[in-house]
């Protein structure tokens, strides 16, 4: 899935970098429950709590590869549902352009065994908000600066 983004990939790459606004973007993350100091370095965690309350489960999300302002690869956990890997790839199309691939595909669990039409058509409209929400954020922060 991607999506242009009116926004340089430097400001993109910004709101990636800011793990504390996950919840603000990430469909399904209900609360950001902590951020490592280091983030968004190889094997930094966000810690996070998805779904409606009371049956939010709490788990977090590791970094796997980090290219700043290029890719950012995350091990998304959300047990006893599973794990996903989580690629975003960032591609500049001009000076204030970028566009933004999202590629997720579960790694472990019982969503990695249950895969049908109805999930992969969840899993893509929820993708499709997710980086709708991003570069709502990106553009807002861009015509602050």
């Amino acid at each position: 899935m991607e999506k242009v983004i009116e926004a340089p990939a430097r400001q993109v790459w910004a709101v990636l970098a800011d793990g504390w606004t996950y919840s603000d973007w990430v469909v399904g993350t209900a609360h950001m429950r902590n951020v490592d100091d280091d983030w968004p370095r190889v094997g930094s965690r966000l810690y996070h709590r998805a779904g409606p309350w009371p049956f939010s489960l709490e788990d977090c999300s590791t970094v796997l590869a980090c290219e700043p302002e290029r890719r950012l690869v995350l091990r998304v956990q959300l047990w006893p549902a599973g794990e996903a890997v989580v690629v975003f790839t960032l591609e500049p199309v001009g000076p204030d352009t970028t566009r933004v691939l999202l590629a997720e595909d579960f790694a472990a669990g019982p969503l990695r065994w249950i895969r049908t039409k109805i999930n992969d058509l969840v899993l893509h409209l929820r993708n499709e908000e997710t980086l709708d929400r991003l570069s709502d954020i990106a553009r807002r922060q861009k015509s602050e600066q």
